[in-house]
Order: C-alpha cells, then structure tokens, then sequence
C-alpha cells in the first residue's frame, strides 16, 4: 500500500490504515460499514471526553489491581488526559449511527488511546504488541458498560451546561421586567383583550418559567450518577478481575468530580434506558416552554404597522429578498425550529428505548446522539436569544399610549370594578364601551355606579397590583 499506510488485522483479516491515523483497523471497518449521518463521535465533546475519562478509570483501577503493568496504565492515563484537554478528537471518526450498541465508539476510543500511549512509550503507531486496544485499554471492560456509563457522564456535562444558558436567560427576562414595570398594557387571553397588565410582569414571568426548567434539569442530574461501569457484557462481570469495579468507580468519581455511585442491579442497569427517555422528556419540556415564549414575542412584536407592535426586537439582517426595509424575528424563529426537532427526537428516543431487547439495548448510539445533539441546540439557541435578542428587546411605549392598550380605561379594565358594581352590570359597562369608544370611567360616573375618580382609582390599582 506504500509509505501512506499500515497494515492491521482483525479476526476478518487484514486492513489497510492511513498511517498518520491514532485509529486502527476496527474503525476503519467501522468507516466503511456506517456511512450514515456524516457526523463523527468527535463532533460531540462531551461524549470524547467521557470516554476517556471512563478509560483513565480503567487504567488506574487495573494497574492499582495488579493486572496492567504500571508503564501501561501511566502511558494509557496520559493519553487520556491528552484527548481530554481536547486534542484528537479528529480521531474520533466513526459515524454516529451505528450498528453495535456503540461497540465501533467503544473500538475507535481504544484504538487512539493505545496508539497515543505506543508514542507516550517510544513506539510507532500500530505496535500493539507493546500495548494492546483491547488487551490492555479495554482491560475489564465492555463496550456495554463504558459506553453507556461514558454517555450518562456526558450528558450530565451538556446538562450542566444548558442548566448554565437557561439561568442566565431567565435572568435576563427578569431585568427586562424590571426595566418594563412601569409600562401597562392590556393582557390577553386566546388572543382577545382580558385585563390590563404591565409589561414588565409579562416578562418577570418568562423567567420565571424558564428558571422552572433549570429545576428540573437539576433534578436528573443525580439520576445520572449512577453507573454500571463493572458490568461488562450483560451485567454480570464477567472478564471483569476482583476489586476492578470498586477501584474503577472511585477513580471515575475523582476524574469526573461526579458522584458517582454503582448501580444495585448491574444485569437491570445494563439494559436499562429509562434515564436517557427522562432527559428526554425534561429537554421536550424545556424546548416547548422556549418555544411559547419565543412565539410571544415574536406576535408581540408583530407589525410593526399593522400587528401589536407592543416591542421592538433588534434587528439583525435583511429580512427580505423582495421587500425593501423588511426586518424578520430570526433569532425567536431559529429558536423555535429547535425547539420543534428537540420534540422530534423525543419520539426517536422513545421508540430507541423500547426497542431494545433483553439484556442490553442496542440504540443507545442513535439515543446518545439526539440528547448531546439537542442539549446543544438549546443551550446555542439560549445563548443567542439573550444576547441576540431579549437584551436589545425595548418598548414600543408611544403605540401603546397612542393605541389606547396601556391605559386603564379599556374595555377588560371593567374586571376590577365588578366586585363594586356587580357583575352583570360591569358587563354591560364593557358592551357599551366596546360599541360607543366611551371612556368606561364616563361611562360608570354617567350611571350613577361610581365616581369617576373612585372608578379610575380602582383600575389602576388592579393594574398596580398585577404588575
């Protein structure tokens, strides 16, 4: 084949590999078998550097054993923390659609790390008989506990990080409603005018919702700690030397800062899925709430002629090819586009989770995929609405005072004088205003109901009060 490769063998046979690759034969049959999504494991970081965090693991606890010669499990653990300051990831190639239940994942990362630790020891590339993928960086493991305990570090990383986005983007929503506390319009319910609100409480309760979301995810974050790392194959440990798990947890916990516990049944916890459809569902619950929100503002905003035109987002780029001037809510619009593919992937990964059968599941690669995928989109897509948009969001105050929606005599501002007048008496009130434009103060003190003064006075309290 020439200088540009070397030869490796597998139970198949033999292989040519490109001979400035950290990967080896098993990836490239990988390579060849799932041309797929076109995107490689390394464009997830998160799931690289978990990988070798749980290899690290590995080493220590099997040098610490006695079953790695300490050259190997130093050599093995300074290639991992070279992949995990986050060089090689390039090596990292394998589509992330796979069959396997991540088998070709699990291969790609051995082979790096052994070829990385080959040079660490002085040798080239491919000398595995100094230093073994599977012998030596697979030693005591399957691909059927790392993987899935590499992806559940993961993933609680990505969180971590959403958790971080949507923070500030609820705090940011509350520092609009600060700024927005003085500006009062007309709140409306399935799109028709109900009673009067102030801007600011309509933003104080974006935040609100969203900080709700960042409690949930703080709630799976524990449910991810537990790992099956141990098990091997189907739970049982085989292959798997004495005092490996225990040793390769606790070095795992100190790697990762997570705390970590083992799993009480390994044979359950190998086959089971049911954290990553709880994820799921807590990112579904995020991205719709994202989702309403980015709506509102975009029909808040709307016009800015002939809508509500209640805000004014900032605005970003041409909005049309035709129409000259015509400046569209591109950030709300990209954001709710995740949100729509973030509820797509959630019946993926249900329909993945179902389907696997018996002792182990073997979609975890397509469920892996979707969750550090969409973790991701929300946690740019958060970024970009705050400073894209909800920070440069202002008041349109001159529509709403020019409008009549910010005053405290429209037509829902009746609510608060129905305890005073009666019911059916402040609707009346409210079918008159809405028929002759008449002031409802005017309209109140003309029947005798009230002062004007007293019904101006309960109005703007009732608007006080819910703003």
């Amino acid at each position: 084949m020439g200088t540009g490769f070397r030869i490796e063998s597998d139970a198949l046979g033999e292989v040519p590999v490109p001979a400035d690759a950290y990967w080896g034969v098993h990836t490239a049959r990988a390579l060849e078998n799932f041309r797929v999504s076109g995107v490689p494991v390394g464009a997830h970081p998160p799931l690289v550097r978990a990988l070798v965090q749980v290899k690290h693991a590995a080493a220590l606890a099997n040098g610490e054993i006695g079953v790695l010669e300490p050259h190997k499990a130093r050599a093995i653990a300074a290639a991992c923390r070279a992949v995990a300051e986050g060089r090689h990831h390039d090596q990292f190639r394998v589509d992330v659609i796979q069959g396997g239940a991540g088998t070709s994942t699990n291969m790609n990362a051995n082979e790096v790390i052994a070829n990385l630790a080959l040079e660490h020891l002085g040798h080239e590339r491919g000398r595995y008989e100094h230093l073994d993928p599977l012998d030596d960086v697979n030693r005591c493991q399957s691909t059927n506990d790392t993987y899935p305990t590499a992806l559940r570090i993961a993933i609680s990383a990505a969180l971590t990080e959403l958790a971080a986005e949507l923070t500030l983007l609820s705090a940011e929503f509350r520092a609009k409603g600060q700024e927005f506390a003085d500006v009062v319009k007309v709140g409306r319910t399935q799109l028709q005018d109900a009673v009067p609100m102030t801007l600011g409480r309509e933003f104080a309760a974006f935040g609100v919702t969203l900080a709700e979301d960042v409690q949930r995810i703080g709630e799976t974050l524990p449910l991810l700690a537990e790992t099956s790392l141990g098990a091997t194959a189907i739970g049982t440990g085989i292959a798997a030397e004495p005092g490996y798990a225990e040793a390769a947890v606790r070095h795992l916990r100190a790697l990762t800062g997570l705390d970590l516990t083992p799993a009480a049944d390994l044979v359950e916890a190998t086959s089971d899925t049911g954290v990553f459809l709880l994820v799921s569902g807590v990112l579904k619950r995020t991205a719709v709430k994202l989702s309403k929100v980015c709506s509102d503002l975009r029909l808040l905003a709307s016009g800015p002629h002939a809508g509500l035109a209640e805000i004014n987002l900032p605005a970003l780029q041409a909005g049309s090819s035709v129409m000259p001037g015509k400046v569209n809510p591109v950030i709300p619009e990209m954001v709710n586009q995740i949100a729509f593919a973030t509820a797509g992937a959630d019946v993926a990964i249900t329909m993945a989770a179902d389907n696997g059968q018996l002792q182990l599941n073997a979609f975890e690669p397509l469920i892996g995929h979707l969750l550090l995928q969409h973790i991701g989109w929300l946690a740019h897509g958060c970024a970009a609405l705050r400073t894209r948009c909800v920070a440069g969001i202002t008041a349109n105050r001159e529509h709403l005072a020019r409008t009549g929606a910010g005053t405290a005599g429209t037509v829902g501002a009746v609510t608060a004088l129905a305890p005073r007048i009666g019911h059916e008496t402040a609707a009346d009130v409210a079918r008159e205003a809405a028929r002759t434009g008449a002031d409802i103060a005017d309209i109140v003190a003309r029947r005798g109901l009230l002062d004007r003064t007293t019904a101006l006075r309960l109005m703007a309290a009732d608007v006080t009060a819910a703003g």
